[in-house]
């Protein structure tokens, strides 16, 4: 066997054994009194302790709002991001590499044409899209993937153009041989078209376990990417190294340029595209509307999921401190949860929740509602809404915990409603309305 299929062979049991080891669901959750600790559950690593009052275990804040979770589509496989057109159709990637439209009656297009390969395996995927700020003006469309490149893969984003082309799309039994709602003799389809490879993530690694990745736009012409961390040895030494994009958060221009104010641009040896260090997996990045500041959630071990609100030049500490355990019950390195020159979690989790996908909702259909923050879980699988006072969460509210499916990402629609997409081999697209 080469080498790289050793090493392949290698990850994949590592990457087995962690996950045989990962504790079972957690109990259905019963919510406390109004002003209790959300969580009552005891944590897996039960000698760490947060660094402020409300850094975790919040106080449970019940909102009270009647709302209906409408079912807009099914037959999702593995949906992972959404992304709204302006028209108020929605973009859903699927996992194995399907771009989809969905209309708010529940058509489910054809796959998109045009796209490239993904390695699907494990963590990969065809993972966030988002719709540029100036899609009215360009059609420009982004989306994060697992590219394959030899023998392994690595993080891509690119960016194209979306075409509508008369006539059907002769590939399409190739394409989506399960069919879709839409027939194969529709009048147009749909592709990308004039592809932009605008950044790839260094190196290539053959392992498939947590390759993020969110996308979310900044000020300016920049947007932010949430990269993840292998989360096994040798790789987790190189979250801490600038001379790699494992384990960050990168920040370029739309077009793939470096911003001139990059925090580490004129360091040596580092990678120009870092914005900010020690990231474990981050699975939702969302821009405070407010200040225009990136926040991230992140999925932590054993324990220790975070919130973090991420500042250019920051170090956020994976792995050198952690409020979590390794799977096996043993600490993470030396056990830390602070260190100098170390940024602290705004909030976390332990017990676990997974949390993917982050939106500060501004709309105006659930007014008390506005200006929280909603992070989806898969582990737990219901829909967190979070009550800040600058970067401190003053209440958490546990959402569509009936629903038992992993919410994967949630996004505010232009109408101001909340969607969700929930992640399983039939998921949905959810619309939560006001009752």
């Amino acid at each position: 066997m080469s080498k790289s299929g050793v090493l392949s062979l290698l990850f994949a049991c590592a990457a087995g054994a962690a996950m045989a080891q990962t504790p079972p669901l957690q109990p259905p959750w019963v919510p406390p009194p109004a002003g209790q600790p959300v969580e009552s559950q005891p944590a897996n690593a039960t000698s760490q302790h947060p660094a402020f009052p409300g850094q975790t275990r919040g106080p449970y804040e019940p909102t009270h709002v009647q709302f209906e979770a409408k079912t807009i589509a099914k037959g999702l496989e593995h949906p992972w991001g959404l992304a709204f057109l302006p028209d108020g159709r929605a973009l859903v990637t699927e996992k194995p590499g399907r771009l989809r439209i969905v209309t708010m009656d529940g058509k489910i297009s054809p796959p998109v044409g045009g796209l490239p390969a993904v390695d699907a395996r494990q963590g990969g995927g065809l993972l966030d899209v988002e719709v540029d700020p100036d899609y009215a003006k360009n059609h420009l469309i982004y989306w994060a993937y697992s590219e394959p490149r030899g023998n392994g893969a690595g993080t891509t984003v690119a960016r194209a153009r979306l075409v509508t082309r008369p006539g059907p799309d002769p590939r399409l039994e190739t394409l989506d041989p399960k069919g879709a709602n839409l027939p194969a003799d529709s009048a147009e389809r749909v592709t990308v078209e004039g592809i932009q490879y605008v950044f790839r993530m260094m190196p290539t690694v053959d392992s498939y376990r947590s390759f993020g990745s969110r996308i979310a736009f900044g000020a300016g012409q920049t947007m932010f990417i949430s990269l993840g961390d292998l989360d096994f040895d040798p790789f987790r030494p190189l979250v801490q190294r600038l001379d790699t994009d494992v384990g960050k958060v990168v920040r370029i221009n739309r077009d793939g340029s470096i911003p001139r104010d990059n925090p580490y641009l004129k360091v040596k040896g580092a990678r120009p595209e870092i914005w900010a260090v020690g990231f474990r997996n981050a699975l939702g990045a969302a821009v405070d509307p407010r200040t225009g500041d990136l926040w991230t959630d992140e999925n932590g071990p054993r324990g220790g999921d975070e919130l973090n609100h991420v500042r250019g030049g920051r170090n956020y500490g994976w792995p050198v401190i952690t409020y979590g355990e390794e799977y096996s019950g043993e600490p993470v390195g030396e056990g830390l949860t602070q260190k100098q020159g170390m940024e602290q979690p705004v909030y976390y989790w332990d017990p676990v929740i997974a949390p993917s996908g982050l939106m500060f909702y501004t709309g105006d259909v659930f007014p008390a509602w506005k200006g929280s923050v909603f992070i989806g879980s898969l582990r737990q699988q219901h829909l967190v809404r979070l009550s800040l006072n600058g970067d401190r969460v003053t209440g958490e509210e546990r959402l569509l915990t009936d629903l038992h499916e992993r919410i994967r990402a949630v996004v505010q629609g232009p109408d101001g409603a909340i969607y969700v997409i929930t992640d399983n081999q039939n998921g949905r697209l959810i619309k939560l309305t006001p009752k």
